[in-house]
């Protein structure tokens, strides 16, 4: 590892690390546009240049790598005009937008021009104009600020793995373009807005509506989907004005998907607000002690037998404690967390875990996907096992659908007999995996949801068994899961008790009139159509299928106005905090369900949200670990059985509008219509 000097204080680096990387290593700050540590270097903006010891000339550390011995200065008066040369040429054609840059207050160009900027130009030739570009309903283009730093191409190529951008024409006549005029069609494409230095790009669906400075800031967790993402809120007043990514390096890196990033508008559309109960056919607004008490009585006066209860994708792990402390008490046993009817039990925790984590990816070397699209499910998922496949060496198969997931892969067949031939090492891929140190195989909602599900659960887990996935120190069976309720909803315990129903089961009951009570805790992705016979009580923050069935609506908050824990499809729990107070009546949902809990005199044991995590922990005590991963021992599941022959098919077939909040959402809409079936056709095999 080389040793080099920097402002005087020594220090080593690992091989292959650039100056400026040994520089920041020894506490030197370096001024850059155009380098990101996680994309290729480019060079193109010379702004981190320092003076080294027995060079002709200043060099860019960014380009240039560490070596042993070297003696490097950052502060020296030359490197100071150089940096302020570089930034002289950088602003010839910047125009003077910063009272209206959506960037103000938040540019990188603001900061060191701050501290490289002349104050005047010595340029008398007009600036040059770039006609603005078409990049979607997402991202909002002003191409004449653009300093042409290439991050975002370099994002969209490397990470994104669309190459959908680029540079034409040379000199001052560069420009950054879609090379077809389209709009840049991929589903983390949002994050070309973060890493633009300059105001070039921006959020359109932001554009002019706040300052930095005026917003309150609140750290999060994503709830559109099951990675869990580490989020902050940016709110002003009562309203969510935007959503961006933070840095965890185990989850999401510094990225975010766009569904998670712009659904915000989604939050404060269709919204309940205050409770309704049916009368005489039409829903009519009342207040909370009418609805509770109408609640109570049918709840008192119904054979628990004819009671179900299903929890929705979107739910925080304290209300399905309190749902299921609730049924328990009134002896109800038709309870479920699945709402897609996933066949998975609660029996071995690893069975139903993205054991490998998410950053375990980059650790593997071959890799079996069955019945999913992550490019939709999971985005940062998908992200990192592109990631990984760049790296080489990493054969990866695919059983499903044919799809493009922006990296190469192997299409092996559309349903579970492909994965029997696995199973058995009848197919070539079978020793593929038995050759790899650390294979892993990814398990999607699509082959677990069909009637076969456990039967192709059982062969998943024959597949991670005779191909060596299982370890001391290495599990490569994965579930990837859709919906971030889903785990803490098996933590907790959320499935049919002795002789209780799914819900299939639940559904197939109310329709043939033999379930008097429903109670949906934010579930909407269930056929509402059976529940015509039955009484249903709908608890959630948005007015979509399951508020338009039932017969009393409780309004509870949405993920942004409540602290709650979620637990994400790898079982790490994470604690979302509040940023805005629930709109009008809406309540938090653990708070509904201990308030119903006195009207059927089934009291709940606890009337502070701590006193509910302690019971979480009794039940589950890695709630107690925050943001912590702990390993599930392997087991017994599933259950070997005959497979269907129908083909798997994926459960996300519109990226954009896959949840309530989505589905309000404008935004999301206009996405939907842009973009919606692009990104699912491919052939199994580009990269």
């Amino acid at each position: 590892m080389p040793t080099l000097t920097v402002d005087g204080v020594e220090v080593t680096v690992e091989n292959g690390a650039t100056i400026l990387q040994a520089c920041e290593e020894a506490g030197a700050e370096i001024p850059r546009f155009c380098y990101h540590e996680r994309l290729s270097i480019a060079g193109n903006c010379r702004m981190c240049l320092v003076e080294m010891e027995k060079a002709p000339k200043l060099v860019a550390s960014c380009a240039m790598p560490a070596g042993d011995g070297m003696v490097i200065h950052t502060n020296t008066q030359k490197v100071k005009e150089g940096r302020e040369g570089a930034m002289e040429f950088l602003l010839i054609n910047h125009p003077l937008d910063c009272p209206i840059c959506d960037q103000g207050g938040e540019c990188d160009l603001q900061d060191q021009s701050m501290a490289y900027g002349s104050g005047t130009s010595r340029y008398l030739e007009h600036k040059r104009a770039v006609k603005e570009k078409n990049m979607g309903p997402l991202i909002k283009t002003t191409m004449t600020r653009c300093i042409h730093c290439t991050r975002c191409v370099r994002f969209a190529t490397e990470v994104a793995g669309v190459e959908d951008l680029g540079a034409l024409n040379r000199g001052e006549n560069t420009e950054i373009v879609t090379y077809l005029e389209q709009a840049l069609n991929s589903e983390v494409s949002g994050n070309i807005i973060d890493l633009c230095p300059v105001g070039a790009l921006t959020s359109k669906p932001y554009a002019f509506t706040a300052r930095p400075w005026e917003l309150r800031k609140t750290e999060s967790i994503d709830v559109l989907d099951a990675v869990g993402a580490n989020i902050r809120i940016d709110s002003k007043g009562q309203e969510v004005m935007r959503i961006l990514p933070r840095l965890n390096e185990d989850v999401n890196e510094e990225w975010l998907s766009d569904r998670s990033r712009f659904s915000y508008d989604g939050l404060k559309a269709q919204r309940l607000d205050t409770p309704y109960v049916r009368k005489d056919g039409r829903l009519q607004a009342v207040g909370w002690a009418e609805a509770l008490d109408v609640v109570g009585a049918k709840l008192a006066v119904t054979d628990a037998a004819r009671i179900g209860a299903i929890a929705g994708d979107l739910v925080c792990s304290e209300s399905m404690k309190a749902l299921k402390d609730l049924m328990d008490a009134l002896g109800v046993a038709n309870i479920d967390c699945r709402q897609d009817g996933a066949k998975l039990s609660t029996a071995t925790r690893s069975a139903y875990l993205f054991n490998t984590t998410i950053a375990g990816i980059e650790d593997a070397d071959a890799l079996l996907i069955v019945g999913s699209n992550p490019r939709l499910e999971a985005a940062l998922i998908n992200t990192r096992i592109r990631k990984r496949w760049k790296k080489g060496a990493f054969p990866i198969g695919v059983i499903g659908e044919q799809i493009d997931l922006n990296y190469g892969h192997e299409y092996l067949g559309a349903g579970a007999a492909t994965l029997q031939e696995v199973a058995e090492g009848k197919h070539s891929f079978a020793e593929v995996l038995k050759k790899a140190e650390r294979p892993m195989i990814i398990v999607g909602q699509g082959a677990l949801t069909r009637n076969d599900g456990d039967a192709v659960l059982a062969l998943a887990r024959q597949v991670a068994e005779t191909t060596g996935m299982v370890t001391g120190d290495w599990n490569g069976f994965n579930i990837l899961h859709t919906a971030a309720a889903r785990v803490a909803g098996l933590d907790l315990g959320l499935v049919p008790g002795e002789g209780g129903k799914s819900v299939p089961e639940m559904l197939d009951a109310a329709a043939a009139g033999d379930l008097d009570v429903v109670y949906l805790l934010g579930a909407d992705e269930i056929d509402t159509a059976k529940l015509e016979k039955a009484f249903v009580i709908y608890q959630g923050s948005h007015g979509d299928a399951g508020a338009h069935a039932a017969d009393v609506i409780l309004p509870g908050a949405a993920y942004t106005e409540k602290d709650a824990i979620w637990v994400n499809t790898e079982g790490r729990a994470q604690l979302g905090l509040r940023a805005i107070f629930p709109p009008g009546e809406a309540r938090e949902d653990w708070a509904i369900l201990r308030a119903l809990s006195d009207k059927v005199e089934k009291t709940l044991p606890y009337n502070t949200i701590d006193q509910l995590r302690a019971k979480m922990v009794e039940v589950a005590p890695h709630f107690a670990d925050i943001d912590v991963v702990t390993a599930a021992p392997w087991g017994e599941f599933g259950t070997a059985g005959a497979v269907d022959a129908a083909p798997f098919t994926n459960p996300i077939t519109d990226n954009y509008l896959s949840n309530a909040i989505s589905r309000a959402s404008g935004i999301m809409a206009e996405c939907s219509a842009a973009f919606s079936g692009k990104v699912e056709e491919g052939t199994g095999t580009n990269g």
